[in-house]
């Protein structure tokens, strides 16, 4: 079996009231599938997902933060999206900043009709020099090393556990769950202040699809992967 993703992240921030940090974001997702075994499966999953997210003081607590966000979205097996496919993600992040150096984040993720509703978020940013940075939080949870003021080295890790309506032997609406852990190393390179680029390559393992509710299950090997990505900032 031979799988193909590909993602796009937009977003743009501006302060409400000239004090109000909000941001807006626009992500998509496509996985391709080259499906060789007994189990059907669809051609290709796709997402789209809109998201308005803000942080607010959190009452009189000093130096901590809530932010909250909602991303609107649809998971489906074509770009035609049904009403049933829709869903509300969301999640509430309590921010505490002790020092320049050193962020902590604590909250939760809520995911309605999915099969794992609610998940708990965890992380912290963890600075000890210019150089290195960790930066340990869902979704993407990395350490980097700069080298130059351009060209950095990172290591990072992820894991996938999307659902997406697709039909099914003809019948509509079935759910089927993609899910994968990854673990990878790569440079990072800086064009300019807007313009950032990355190479990785690393492993892949506990991949499957499934779906939920029927026995038809695809267990995907272990293997290895490579990613570029773009970052455009405006």
């Amino acid at each position: 079996m031979g799988i193909i993703a590909a993602e796009s992240e937009y977003s743009y921030g501006y302060k409400a009231f000239n004090k109000l940090p909000v941001e807006f974001s626009l992500d998509t997702q496509y996985i391709s599938i080259e499906n060789t075994t007994a189990v059907e499966l669809p051609a290709h999953l796709t997402g789209v997902s809109w998201g308005i997210e803000t942080t607010l003081p959190f009452f009189k607590f000093s130096k901590t933060y809530l932010r909250l966000g909602v991303f609107p979205s649809f998971y489906s097996d074509d770009w035609n999206f049904d009403s049933s496919c829709f869903r509300i993600p969301a999640r509430s992040l309590l921010i505490y900043k002790p020092s320049d150096k050193l962020t902590f984040i604590a909250g939760i993720a809520v995911y309605p009709d999915f099969e794992k509703e609610i998940w708990p978020v965890l992380g912290l940013i963890y600075q000890p020099s210019g150089k290195l940075t960790f930066n340990l939080v869902p979704k993407r949870p990395n350490i980097t090393y700069s080298l130059t003021e351009k060209l950095a080295l990172f290591a990072e890790g992820g894991l996938a556990n999307s659902e997406f309506e697709v039909t099914k032997d003809e019948t509509k609406n079935v759910v089927l769950r993609y899910q994968e852990a990854r673990l990878a190393g790569g440079l990072k390179f800086k064009f300019n202040k807007f313009v950032h680029s990355s190479l990785a390559a690393g492993g892949i393992f506990n991949r499957a699809l499934k779906y939920r509710d029927s026995l038809g299950k695809v267990n995907i090997k272990n293997g290895m992967y490579t990613e570029f990505r773009l970052e455009v900032k405006l």
